[in-house]
């Protein structure tokens, strides 16, 4: 890169985080795919539709996803630089457009939810420390719908008897109400005599809190326990079910967008694949035409 085009994308970086309010790895994300792009059209801020033309070619063993990721930061940046008056157009209507297909979510039906929560409360009967912070975790993470990065930093003051809700600083540092159940609150009371005293986190590991990775190995093991495959299980996973089952408990869609904190609800829209037949049943029990439900005559 050349040292033109590294100070633009230091100004580029510093927008997004002084305006647009990125996240670090965001900027660092941007940067990369910026650094890259170079590496192939030479020139950042001389590049024009025939430079940018050629990456669909050059990107023609990225995935998918990756080409979508690039693509964005570089219509970012070109804008960036068509509202400062650094350049006279924005080329960026050249790069590559891939078609993205959102992959559906792995899904748990209730009855495996059943079977690893019989599981782990089982375990959790013996009162050992390490079975009441599992039954804790898995509440949470169905229970509330909980992102695994939310899960793992919440701090030891967050869930209290009495508050059936908790107040999250999640994606992009918004906040957002989270519904807590009786049965999380219990499972956490539980375990909080164990959490030692100077610990600001509700699931302490080390001198910080518990990692995302140890939260995958343990939401498997759990799945093992229940006898279901470890491989079909994960955080994430939970996260799906949480909201599929809700979905199909007849909460509305824009509530269950809430919950789960996305900016877009077509990111909540992929959740309505799974209740087909229970949308189906609605309609034929209850539109006006349905047998047995007649329209009113003009």
């Amino acid at each position: 890169m050349t040292p033109a085009d590294a100070a633009l994308v230091d100004r580029f970086c510093e927008m997004m985080a002084a305006e647009v309010g990125a996240s670090r790895n965001t900027l660092l994300a941007y940067r990369r795919d910026l650094e890259a792009t170079a590496e192939i059209v030479g020139s950042l801020e001389h590049a024009g539709n025939a430079e940018l033309g050629k990456l669909g070619e050059a990107w023609v063993e990225l995935a998918s996803s990756s080409v979508a990721r690039r693509s964005a930061a570089l219509r970012r940046f070109y804008g960036f630089l068509f509202d400062e008056g650094i350049r006279i157009d924005d080329p960026s209507s050249s790069l590559p457009r891939p078609k993205l297909q959102r992959p559906l979510p792995r899904i748990l039906d209730t009855h495996e939810v059943e079977a690893m929560f019989a599981a782990v409360e089982e375990r959790a009967a013996s009162d050992q420390p390490l079975a009441l912070r599992n039954l804790a975790l898995l509440e949470l993470l169905y229970g509330s719908g909980l992102r695994a990065t939310e899960l793992v930093s919440l701090p030891k003051r967050a869930v209290r008897s009495g508050q059936p809700f908790l107040m999250l600083r999640g994606k992009g540092d918004k906040e957002r109400l989270v519904p807590v159940s009786e049965r999380a609150t219990e499972a956490v009371q539980k375990w909080l005599p164990n959490v030692p005293a100077e610990s600001p986190w509700l699931f302490p590991s080390g001198k910080s809190h518990l990692s995302r990775v140890r939260l995958f190995q343990l939401v498997r093991s759990m799945a093992a326990l229940a006898g279901i495959s470890p491989d079909r299980v994960s955080p994430h996973v939970l996260r799906h079910a949480f909201a599929t089952h809700l979905l199909a408990g007849g909460a509305d869609l824009r509530v269950l967008q809430s919950l789960l904190g996305h900016a877009d609800i077509a990111t909540t829209q992929i959740y309505t694949h799974v209740d087909s037949a229970r949308l189906v049943e609605l309609v034929n029990s209850r539109h006006p035409l349905a047998s047995g439900h007649h329209a009113p005559r003009r």
